[in-house]
């Protein structure tokens, strides 16, 4: 079977599917073969996307991208920091 990977907003609609699913009395496993997904992917889910809305997905997405990018431009300026003092004390 082939992976597939699924964006917030998929994985946020088929933990409120799961969610109507379970008030209606299936089992965890009942309602992860409905699904599609291992019992694993659905609690690893459950614990990151439980109470988000697709919003709210999008935006930790956006954060999180933006965040590895600063911190990126974090490591190249301590790289050029680095390089600037070793040419100050002459050492190159």
């Amino acid at each position: 079977m082939k992976r597939t990977r699924h964006t917030a907003e998929q994985i946020i609609r088929k933990l409120r599917e799961a969610d109507r699913l379970l008030a209606e009395g299936k089992s965890a496993g009942e309602i992860t073969r409905e699904l599609g997904v291992s019992e694993a992917t659905y609690h690893r889910w459950r614990n990151q996307y439980g109470g988000m809305k697709a919003s709210d997905a999008k935006r930790l997405k956006a954060l999180e991208r933006e965040n590895g990018r600063l911190k990126r431009i974090v490591a190249d300026q301590a790289l050029d920091i680095d390089g600037l003092k070793e040419v100050a004390r002459g050492n190159w």
